[in-house]
């Protein structure tokens, strides 16, 4: 089993590149596992306490159950994933039963603040995007996916965005094996990842 883990602010294209990777790899022999799943239940909560909550720093992630799920793949077995509403904030109570995979790809924002998570992934990836970029990749995806408002990502990206990537995840560059821009298709990089991952395949096969 190879676990590859793909970091990198928020906007910065990390599903463009996780897409890129796996297109060409078989669909039975991948596994995809979110962060965005990996939010703390907030049920304990009201919705107006959910909405204040600083989702961009690394106490709103359950990494304990992250890595025991990993740790659970690893060892060949399956698990449950809980499923993530950012509409309601909170997860929805129901989950997506995950099955090991020759590959298993972990991406989200904060994956390589976390030590114990760092240590499971076999080939670490940072994604960097332009932060002008990264914030209209924001604006257009909470108000065509996650029903918020033009006031309300601004006001967010400047208040807690933009000061958490610059406080978490981009030092996070320095644990990465391989940095990919995405202000274009960067096929080396992705062409790299992808002789690797399919030569870990090919050793595990023979």
């Amino acid at each position: 089993m190879l676990i590859i883990g793909i970091a990198g602010g928020t906007g910065s294209g990390k599903t463009t590149v996780v897409q890129q990777i796996i297109e060409e790899l078989p669909v039975d022999e991948v596994c995809i596992i979110s962060q965005d799943s990996y939010y703390k239940d907030t049920t304990h909560l009201s919705f107006d306490q959910r909405v204040k909550i600083n989702f961009d720093h690394p106490q709103a992630i359950d990494f304990d159950l992250l890595v025991n799920h990993l740790k659970e793949l690893k060892k060949g077995n399956s698990f449950e994933q809980p499923v993530y509403s950012f509409v309601d904030h909170n997860r929805t109570g129901e989950t997506v039963t995950t099955h090991p995979r020759k590959v298993v790809i972990v991406e989200g924002i904060l994956i390589l603040t976390h030590p114990d998570i760092r240590e499971l992934f076999d080939i670490k990836i940072f994604v960097h995007a332009d932060s002008d970029e990264r914030l209209i990749r924001r604006l257009k995806r909470d108000i065509a996916e996650r029903g918020r408002d033009l006031e309300e990502v601004l006001s967010r990206y400047q208040t807690t965005l933009k000061p958490m990537h610059q406080q978490f995840i981009e030092p996070t560059k320095e644990f990465a094996d391989i940095i990919i821009p995405t202000n274009r298709y960067n096929t080396v990089a992705v062409n790299l990842i992808r002789s690797i991952i399919n030569q870990k395949l090919t050793k595990t096969e023979s």
